[in-house]
């Protein structure tokens, strides 16, 4: 009886363990990447919307965010999965330890990316077109690293690519402030993905991987400085095309601070600073959506 108690213990832990191991291959246990895919989804919404966006829109967005940043997590593991192992961060990361075998992950990525279209074939047809050319460039950006000196760049339009697509969700096109607000979201990306790229850069450099952080050496700084200026004034420009006020540009002035932070932080290239730079950018893009929403209700 004991030893049967036992093994049932012994199979409970296992089931757990392997669960526990997906979870973290999707990175569900690391929300930060959901931030950043989903504040900039939601600025548009509410843009498009006039602060009133469609709620089923918003639901599916909020839904397929989560989606398809879980299934970005397995292809970039996937393709990294013989370097991650090399790098003090992801080594731990399941595919490199050889918890979940390569045939899983790539099952599971399947299915979580035919969930997503599945979300999407609910909208019209431009939202639809849309979601294959961001699903193609979801899959090259963890590729582009071995190829192209400045992969950020690609990071940026897969992240930034929930814009057009929540104005065509919710308008059935995309305006000229779509387009604009499209532009700054890739530029915020590029400037995060740096930052991150520089907690990595030493590792990076040894293993052969290229980055904006390495290919910008000691002026990486002044690049994300100069990047950090651009989108606050784009962002100035977006509010006026959209007719946002006060509020919306107390949102923007709270960015310019913790811009300004994150610049102290990555003064000294220390990886786990560069790495909190990163990481704060999660609440940088919090606040922007407030500034949003207040406006909308209390101006609008």
């Amino acid at each position: 009886m004991s030893r049967s108690l036992e093994q049932a213990k012994k199979q409970l832990g296992a089931i757990f363990k392997e669960r526990k191991a997906y979870l973290r291959l999707m990175r569900l246990h690391q929300p930060i990447g959901i931030w950043l895919l989903l504040w900039p989804t939601l600025w548009a919404l509410l843009i498009a919307g006039e602060g009133r966006p469609d709620e089923y829109v918003l639901v599916v967005f909020i839904i397929g965010t989560v989606i398809l940043r879980s299934a970005g997590c397995i292809i970039n593991d996937y393709a990294d999965r013989n370097i991650d192992s090399h790098v003090e961060r992801t080594k731990d990361r399941p595919l490199a330890t050889g918890q979940i075998n390569v045939r899983s992950a790539i099952k599971l990525f399947i299915i979580l990316m035919l969930i997503g279209f599945a979300l999407v074939l609910t909208m019209n047809r431009l939202t639809q077109g849309l979601a294959v050319a961001g699903a193609l460039i979801t899959i090259l950006y963890p590729f582009s690293k071995r190829f192209i000196s400045f992969p950020q760049l690609v990071l940026g339009v897969a992240f930034a690519w929930g814009v057009p697509m929540a104005f065509a969700a919710q308008l059935e096109f995309v305006p000229r402030v779509g387009w604009l607000l499209f532009i700054n979201t890739i530029i915020w990306g590029v400037i995060y993905d740096t930052e991150y790229a520089m907690a990595d850069r030493n590792e990076d450099l040894k293993i052969g991987v290229r980055s904006s952080a390495i290919f910008f050496g000691d002026l990486d700084r002044i690049f994300v400085g100069v990047l950090q200026l651009m989108f606050l004034m784009g962002m100035i420009l977006v509010g006026q095309s959209a007719n946002l006020g006060g509020w919306f540009l107390s949102g923007i002035g709270i960015a310019a601070i913790l811009f300004l932070y994150q610049q102290y932080l990555i003064r000294n290239r220390d990886s786990l600073c560069c790495f909190i730079a990163f990481k704060n950018n999660a609440t940088l893009g919090l606040f922007v959506l407030t500034g949003i929403v207040l406006d909308y209700l209390f101006v609008s």
